[in-house]
């Protein structure tokens, strides 16, 4: 279903890589301010940048992440990546270089405490940090931008601030967005993690991403990308059926916009690309 004033259209063969290369589960995307495309992948290669147009910029990060799983982009073009391999998010600097590690390699954390398989982060407009913490917790943590502990909620359940796999994190203005992928909805909470409302009509979400312009795109694991409106309602769906056919999806995983309102979704499981879509 797409409606009038969301119309995208797939760029087919977006994102040309070396000749041998592949990527494997693409766990994360996120677009600098140059418009450049990070992709982490579960690969040879885990971090590939592109130009808006596809075309290979730089690898980096070989031999770093045991299990790649979410990426976010700041204001300053730092690179974080959550690994819920070895229960950790690393910072990167814009050059590639390590800022900061959060979490202990190889030591998961016991309930409620950062981390144990974290999923993802994102950044709040005052610096905090927040952390999607979902495959051996249920929990979202929030942390200084230098990486201090400020707090942590939630627990396993279905019930109000409680979470069956927080997947993906995004904050808009006042509000935290949590992808709740098993409860099949996103949690909203304040800054401070109490609760405020939910949306349903979800499939298994597995990423946010707010566009500035009011729009927020879910990536769903279930074969679609859903766009809605700041109140969770359904304004467009790209997708829907299981299908490698370009426009179509297997597994999204993550979503992102570029400044000129491209869409770049990339997938897991058997799915294992990455795909733009242009609004038309």
């Amino acid at each position: 279903m797409i409606k009038q004033g969301l119309e995208y259209e797939a760029v087919e063969g977006w994102g040309r890589l070396p000749t041998g290369w592949v990527y494997t589960q693409v766990a994360g995307v996120a677009v600098d301010s140059r418009d450049r495309v990070l992709v982490l992948c579960r690969g040879e290669h885990p971090i590939i940048v592109f130009s808006r147009e596809g075309e290979f910029i730089e690898s980096w990060g070989e031999g770093i992440f045991a299990n790649a799983h979410g990426a976010y982009v700041d204001a300053e073009d730092s690179f974080y990546c959550v690994d819920n391999g070895d229960h950790t998010v690393r910072k990167f600097a814009r050059d590639g270089e390590l800022v900061f590690t959060l979490g202990t390699e190889d030591a998961p954390a016991p309930p409620g405490k950062p981390f144990n398989k974290p999923t993802d982060l994102a950044q709040a407009p005052n610096g905090d940090l927040y952390v999607s913490d979902g495959y051996g917790n249920s929990s979202v943590h929030r942390f200084t931008a230098d990486g201090e502990l400020i707090q942590s909620w939630g627990e396993p359940g279905t019930g109000p601030g409680q979470f069956n796999l927080p997947h993906g994190v995004w904050v808009d203005g006042e509000k935290v967005y949590v992808a709740d992928r098993q409860n099949n909805r996103v949690q909203i909470f304040t800054p401070e993690g109490e609760y405020v409302e939910e949306w349903g009509n979800l499939l298994r979400p597995c990423d946010v991403y707010f566009d500035g312009r009011g729009r927020v795109y879910v990536a769903e694991l279930t074969h679609r990308v859903s766009i809605l409106n700041k109140r969770g309602e359904v304004l467009a769906r790209i997708g829907g059926e299981k299908s490698f056919a370009p426009g179509q999806f297997v597994a999204p995983h993550c979503v992102w916009k570029d400044s000129h309102g491209a869409l770049y979704v990339g997938e897991v499981l058997e799915g294992q690309r990455i795909q733009k879509f242009i609004p038309t």
